[in-house]
């Protein structure tokens, strides 16, 4: 694997006076929640960065730049220079960095480990020895071994904490590594003064057998957070299949050659052979298979593919070969959509994480305050003690289980929620998605199938000698022919038999006309193309087609909107739950009406444009309401954008999903349920996560400060809170 940064090419944007370029960086070395702080300085230090935000949880920075004024290099420097790692945001390269930091923190965790054994079993004749039966220079020797056992635990071991420190002072902010470095370097040159000067200015007490103790507690709870971490991320890549490098595109003539998947082109056809993952969306022409699609639903079964079937880009092909037709490449499909998301859900900012960055600084300098007036104290009541007691103050206070009270437990979630198919773009989602109280929604495309369902066939006078199923294959193969959303649904119903035409042609407005095998003149379309007596098509609905053969008239098909499978228990259980749900609709009153009867909804509204919508949700929230919406069209975009918070279909348009702040990539109204419960359970989590850190310190401070807490404890309790926190938060993925 590189050692070196490589970005991918950078997203510009053109809609700004400028264009800018944006990289994601996947970050090693954060341990805490301040070193945010120093990444953001080091970052918009650079001439030409124009923004930068950074996630300690999940690791990543989002840089946007100017191309004129830098390059990538320049501020991968920066990171590397303020003493971070940094790969560019790719699965390859985050394994590599992942596989660096779990070496290195468990050869740092193995040296502390065995360094501290051997000094305590250096140090337990002090402990075990009766009062003149260990001689001073016996006790001497033992302390200057214990000395040397330290030196690679503070040398080595010890060294991510005053590395974190050194760049903290260096960026004039206090990080969370501070109080521990300060604990350390205080303990081990009091302990050597002692050992190389007994009775001299530090005293003769040595806390050779503490230091290595505490150091070795405090790496061994980084080391378990740290994988955890690792997993959460793994697990999340792992949702998300690579794509492959080349694909089988099928010549004209019908031979295949394999192509890079840059030169695929729309319109192109591909062959998926069995266990590949599919390369571009699309439609499948040729083939019936099973495709995973687990990276989008959330679901391990299979979904079985038809010809005419859409297929996306990632999902693996588990069944038989079959052929595909290209309409979105690269940046457009829905996979590049689903990893631009996923990004920005990890990098950006929730208001906690910032109320929590606010207020770390001064807290830490309360902490060394009281550590200073611990230690003054102390040197006037008992000298010898003093610095026992500055070491342990120092290091019980330190905020970490705080610290990861509230991003552990969000990241967690939104990692469940993304295996589970709700991607979130902003953390802060989580709260609303727990806590609204009313849910405005879309009807059509949101509650209701994207396309329409053809529930009656209505048979006319020349149906004679034809059943019913070969009615329906007729039309849809026929409609299979056009690109017109009532054909694409009449098309939907085909049930599973071919029919050869020729000589297919489609008038725009009208409908399709084609010959079978057996030359007769079929068309499909409206009352008066395919009707022998279009007067009776007066009064009829755009909703309804026609087939006729030959002239004459064979059967009508009644198309209509159809509720998804789960709308009508998700409304239910977010009814029982207190939620009010209400219908917001462009449509005419009479089909509103009837969805919202199916679905037992009271309060619906029709006809409305988007300024209507954008009224109602604002009039909602000024009443202290609040707020969720969710739609799928351009004009739920601002309405989305207006909500406290707001998820849009992950069919929908481009637009709402980008104003939205989740979006549901399998398009089930069931995962709102879910995701509410999930987001209550998280906020629960937070809660017991906040009180138990707060506890931990009420609890040891006054032990720390009345000195009956060494430092080795207050090490082993100090890994063991933040252990907890990341423990009770990892329970929210389950």
């Amino acid at each position: 694997m590189p050692v070196s940064c490589v970005l991918p090419a950078a997203e510009y944007v053109a809609e700004r006076p400028r264009h800018l370029g944006e990289s994601s960086l996947r970050i090693g070395g954060i341990h805490c929640a301040a070193c945010a702080g120093t990444l953001t300085q080091a970052l918009k230090s650079v001439d030409g960065v124009v923004d930068a935000c950074v996630d300690t949880g999940a690791c990543l920075a989002t840089v946007r730049w100017d191309p004129s004024r830098t390059q990538p290099s320049a501020f991968v420097r920066a990171i590397e220079k303020a003493g971070y790692t940094a790969v560019a945001d790719a699965p390859g390269a985050a394994r590599w960095l992942r596989q660096q930091e779990s070496r290195a923190g468990l050869w740092r965790l193995f040296v502390a480990a065995l360094c501290a054994m051997q000094v305590m079993m250096l140090a337990t004749p002090s402990y075990v020895a009766a009062p003149g039966e260990l001689t001073p220079d016996l006790k001497q020797l033992l302390d200057w071994g214990s000395w040397v056992l330290s030196l690679p635990v503070i040398c080595f071991s010890a060294m991510p904490f005053f590395k974190g420190a050194w760049r903290a002072a260096r960026n004039r902010r206090v990080g969370m590594d501070v109080p521990v470095a300060l604990g350390i370097a205080v303990a081990f040159v009091a302990s050597s003064g002692a050992a190389f000067d007994p009775g001299g200015a530090f005293g003769t007490e040595v806390y050779f057998d503490s230091l290595t103790m505490f150091v070795s507690f405090l790496l061994g709870g980084r080391y378990l957070e740290m994988r955890m971490r690792h997993r959460a991320e793994a697990m999340l890549e792992a949702s998300v299949a690579e794509l492959p490098q080349t694909v089988s595109r099928v010549r004209p003539d019908g031979t295949n050659e394999t192509v890079s998947v840059r030169s695929v082109q729309v319109g192109d056809v591909l062959l998926v052979s069995a266990g590949e993952v599919v390369a571009t969306d699309g439609v499948l022409l040729q083939g019936v298979t099973d495709l995973d699609e687990a990276f989008l639903t959330g679901e391990a079964r299979p979904v079985r593919k038809a010809p005419g079937d859409a297929v996306v880009a990632g999902s693996m092909n588990l069944g038989s070969p079959a052929l595909m037709s290209v309409q979105r490449v690269g940046p457009d499909t829905r996979y590049e959509q689903v990893l631009a998301l996923m990004r920005e859900a990890r990098t950006r900012r929730t208001a906690t994480l910032g109320q929590a960055d606010r207020w770390a600084a001064p807290f830490l300098w309360a902490v060394l305050l009281l550590a200073l007036l611990a230690g003054a104290w102390w040197s006037v009541i008992d000298p010898s003690r003093a610095v026992w007691v500055v070491v342990s103050v120092l290091i019980v206070t330190c905020p970490c289980a705080l610290s990861l009270a509230a991003p552990s437990a969000l990241l967690s979630c939104a990692s469940a929620m993304a295996r589970r198919g709700v991607l979130l773009r902003r953390l802060d989602a989580i709260e609303g998605l727990a806590r609204f109280q009313v849910l405005f929604t879309d009807k059509t495309g949101t509650l209701t199938e994207t396309r329409l369902h053809c529930d009656h066939v209505e048979r006319l006078a020349g149906s004679a000698g034809l059943d019913d199923r070969r009615i329906r294959t007729i039309a849809s193969t026929l409609a299979a022919w056009s690109t017109h959303p009532l054909a694409k649904s009449l098309s939907a119903m085909n049930p599973g038999e071919a029919v050869a035409w020729h000589e297919v042609h489609e008038v725009p407005g009208k409908g399709l006309q084609g010959v079978d095998a057996e030359g007769a003149a079929w068309r499909l379309g409206s009352a008066g193309w395919a009707a022998v007596d279009t007067a009776g098509a007066a009064g009829l609905t755009d909703a309804r087609l026609w087939l006729s053969r030959d002239g004459a008239s064979v059967a009508c098909f009644h198309l209509d909107e159809q509720l998804r499978g789960d709308a009508a228990a998700c409304v239910a259980d977010l009814q029982a739950s207190g939620v009010t749900v209400s219908i917001l609709s462009g449509d005419a009153r009479p089909r509103v009406d009837r969805i919202a009867e199916l679905l037992g909804v009271d309060e619906r509204h029709a006809a409305m444009t988007p300024e209507d919508k954008l009224a109602a949700v604002r009039q909602a929230r000024q009443a202290g309401q609040l707020v969720a919406m969710i739609g799928d069209g351009i004009n739920d975009a601002p309405v989305l954008a207006q909500a406290d918070v707001s998820l849009a279909m992950g069919e929908g348009a481009w637009v709402a999903r980008a104003e939205a702040d989740g979006v549901l990539l399998a398009n089930g109204l069931a995962d709102i349920v879910r995701a509410r419960q999930m987001a209550r359970k998280t906020l629960r989590v937070i809660r017991q996560n906040t009180l138990w850190a707060v506890a931990y310190n009420a609890a040891c401070v006054p032990l720390a400060l009345v000195g009956w807490l060494p430092p080795w404890a207050a090490g082993l309790g100090m890994a063991c809170s933040s252990l907890a926190v990341v423990l009770n938060s990892m329970r929210v993925g389950r």
